[in-house]
């Protein structure tokens, strides 16, 4: 495992604790797994960041996966505080990183964030993965990785694999969130592992990362402990 401390991890985990500490309110819209047409409520940011964001753990193994490929245009879809836009957007040699998030609100919160970090890379798009994404990808054609972290249901997120592999280049890699966080979840990942245009998984529990290099001889399946 690398055990670098990266400059990127920084600023990243400074913007964590800023916001573990911020106890204001703001309006949450969730259009995601058991929400009942767009719940709308009132949280807490610093409750919101404790709750919904990625551990530095993993949100340091997206940086340095994304470092090693040296990942130019890049697409999130799952915004949410930004903690992880932030890790991805300090990617050496970025171009462009779109982020998409449902919540106006928190797309708003977290774009505000962004400007004060002077993040240039990055472009957030606000409103339903559903009625977005197919705009995202064609804007952005040569997609080298694409990290869903959100909705969380079983055919939305067959939809946006497959509307992935449709519109990005042979080489675009793909990671999902949470494959394991419920059946539905699981049942979408099974899936997405046997598809014939996947040629390697690795299954890292909270995360499940896709390879569809047609150069790859065989299809490979991975779990590994991380």
């Amino acid at each position: 495992m690398d055990k670098t401390e990266y400059p990127a991890y920084t600023q990243a985990e400074a913007y964590r604790q800023q916001l573990l500490q911020d106890h204001s309110t703001i309006e949450v819209l969730d259009l995601g797994a058991g929400a009942a047409n767009g719940d709308v409520k009132q949280g807490k940011i610093s409750s919101i960041a404790q709750s919904a964001l990625k551990s530095p753990k993993y949100a340091r193994l997206l940086y340095r996966f994304s470092q090693y490929f040296q990942h130019q245009n890049s697409i999130e879809l799952g915004t949410s505080l930004g903690v992880t836009t932030t890790y991805l957007a300090k990617v050496p040699g970025l171009k462009k990183l779109i982020t998409m998030e449902g919540s106006p609100q928190i797309a708003a919160f977290a774009q505000k964030q962004f400007r004060l970090m002077d993040l240039t890379a990055i472009e957030v798009v606000t409103g339903n993965f559903d009625d977005t994404l197919v705009g995202v990808l064609k804007a952005m054609p040569q997609v080298d990785f694409v990290y869903i972290d959100g909705n969380h249901r079983k055919l939305p997120t067959l939809q946006y694999f497959n509307l992935v592999l449709e519109n990005c280049n042979p080489n675009t890699c793909m990671v999902f969130d949470d494959i394991h966080w419920s059946k539905e979840m699981e049942e979408a990942w099974e899936f997405i592992r046997a598809d014939k245009r996947v040629k390697l998984t690795i299954d890292v529990f909270f995360l499940g990362f896709v390879f569809t290099n047609k150069s790859f001889k065989s299809k490979q399946n991975f779990t590994i402990r991380y």
